[in-house]
């Protein structure tokens, strides 16, 4: 089991995005380089959105192979990527979720994890999602998140990963008062397992759309 690595944002993204499609594009799993640098420069569920180049990517993916964090295999006419992250730092599958989570959308709320992860791993509740933080948090081997302070007047705190070092400034947490009043936490809850789905069904269907056209020659 290896230390707890310094990663950039382009390979945290590199490990988030290997992590999520190989849960929600199965078929389609282990990556082509040019699915991977669409998967990183996706504008939904991404924060912040950037737009890598695929040497860029490319070059990510080497410095994640010389970790272990991410093998290559020649199948096909082209080189595909799969992540080995669990493995290489010892974490469980639903702990990896969380921190692949964390590398895409950056800091979130437990209640947030849980509904933004439930395409890779279905907690059954809060606490369930809470316990795999707090064990990331205590790990001897170092800590893989932090729970963040509260910041005045919210009324969760959010988590952050340490993969990328210590978190410059802690971020403001987002102005949902707004809505506060007139959307429940149940509502809210829906609609975003809602855009998750139609993410995942949009995703699959460029997926099939680039993979028709390879067959095609096109």
């Amino acid at each position: 089991m290896m230390s707890v690595p310094v990663l950039s944002l382009l390979e945290t993204r590199v490990l988030g995005v290997l992590i999520e499609k190989q849960h929600t594009v199965p078929d389609t799993y282990p990556l082509t380089l040019n699915a991977l640098v669409s998967g990183c420069n996706q504008k939904t569920s991404r924060d912040p959105v950037i737009e890598a180049s695929e040497a860029e990517v490319q070059a990510a993916v080497d410095r994640l192979k010389s970790a272990s964090m991410v093998m290559e295999s020649s199948g096909g006419r082209v080189m595909r990527y799969a992540q080995n992250f669990g493995k290489a730092l010892g974490v469980p599958p639903q702990s990896a979720a969380l921190l692949a989570v964390l590398f895409l959308r950056g800091p979130q709320t437990a209640g947030e994890l849980r509904i933004n992860s439930e395409r890779l791993h279905r907690f059954g509740d809060i606490l369930s999602v809470e316990a795999f933080l707090n064990e990331l948090a205590e790990r001897k081997e170092g800590a893989l998140v932090r729970e963040l302070a509260k910041a005045p007047g919210a009324r969760e705190t959010r988590w952050v990963h340490l993969l990328s070092g210590e978190p410059a400034a802690l971020p403001a947490a987002p102005d949902t008062s707004a809505h506060s009043e007139s959307l429940t936490v149940s509502e809210v809850a829906a609609m975003k397992a809602q855009i998750a789905s139609l993410e995942s069904e949009v995703a699959s269907l460029k997926e099939a759309v680039a993979r028709l056209t390879r067959d095609l020659g096109a």
